[in-house]
């Protein structure tokens, strides 16, 4: 695959670019996200994943405005709630992302989780669509969907492409679900692999709980890098085909059909970590050793509503 740097971004089908390494801010409470955030973009992230539920939109954009970056260079994330699915829910979520924020735009917004059942989704989904076309929001996508939850997905924005024309119905830029070598979902990839759908992986580090696997410990010792970092390099290597990917370091398209990896989304309000978890461009796993993570297993470490059938 291409070689990866910190500055690379990958290509959505919203035309836009989203960086290939994320900071999320789940659990970081409102008094301390700002620091933390202004800390991780010393250490060079760009992208910060943020949600309504997380509590802590407003800081991170505190942040935004003090690091002196462009906003042009900053992409931020942000969720529906899954109180708030159904269409006039999800476009008072959106409306109050933007008055804590004060951002002139967000760059994704993703449904958080499939509740609210199938009038829920789809209605939150045309609510993302609306502020899309308003300049609102510029890419969108969904997390934690099953693949049964991606198709009827698919499918409504068929309905509305074929009701209102092409385009119309959105698209799917961007998918989030728990992803490491634990809990690979090889479907769920697959279908947006397809598809060209970005696949963001958030518990990249299993929440540490698989730091003394026997698998890691080699690459740990061969790499003199932490359980934490090869399995950050595991997810920016984990390939899949894609259409084009951008280096802001060199501003230069690679082949249409770049092997693209997934893009993790590490978090850790401890400095130290911050940096260590984006110090991970100086090695590369082996064919080999990235197939010893293959472990067939389905373990969580988190909530999964992809098997939801509500």
């Amino acid at each position: 695959m291409a070689k990866l740097d910190i500055n690379t971004t990958y290509k959505m089908l919203s035309g836009h670019e989203i960086p290939a390494l994320g900071y999320g801010v789940y659990q970081t409470p409102a008094d301390v996200a700002e620091d933390v955030v202004l800390q991780a973009f010393k250490a060079g992230y760009r992208h910060i994943d943020s949600a309504r539920v997380y509590r802590n939109e407003g800081p991170c954009a505190e942040a935004m405005i003090k690091s002196g970056l462009p906003r042009s260079s900053i992409f931020f994330t942000s969720k529906v709630p899954p109180r708030n699915m159904g269409y006039e829910g999800a476009k008072s979520s959106i409306e109050s992302t933007f008055k804590q924020t004060g951002l002139d735009y967000v760059d994704l917004y993703l449904i958080h989780a499939p509740y609210g059942g199938k009038e829920g989704r789809n209605g939150a989904w045309r609510a993302l669509v609306e502020a899309q076309k308003a300049g609102k929001i510029r890419s969108l996508g969904v997390s934690n969907y099953g693949v049964h939850h991606l198709d009827e997905l698919e499918a409504y924005i068929k309905e509305l492409e074929a009701k209102d024309g092409k385009g119309s119905g959105g698209e799917i830029s961007v998918g989030q679900w728990e992803v490491h070598p634990w809990l690979e979902r090889r479907d769920i990839v697959e279908w947006c692999q397809k598809r060209g759908v970005v696949v963001q992986a958030y518990c990249p580090i299993v929440r540490g709980q698989r730091f003394e696997e026997p698998v890691l410990q080699p690459m740990v010792k061969k790499y003199g890098k932490t359980p934490a970092q090869v399995l950050i390099r595991w997810s920016l290597q984990k390939v899949r085909k894609s259409r084009c990917a951008l280096s802001r370091t060199t501003q230069k398209w690679d082949s249409l059909m770049l092997k693209q990896g997934l893009v993790p989304l590490p978090k850790s309000v401890t400095p130290s970590r911050i940096i260590e978890n984006a110090d991970v461009y100086d090695f590369e796993l082996t064919s080999e050793e990235m197939k010893s993570l293959e472990t067939g297993e389905y373990a969580p470490c988190a909530w999964d509503p992809t098997t939801s059938t509500d």
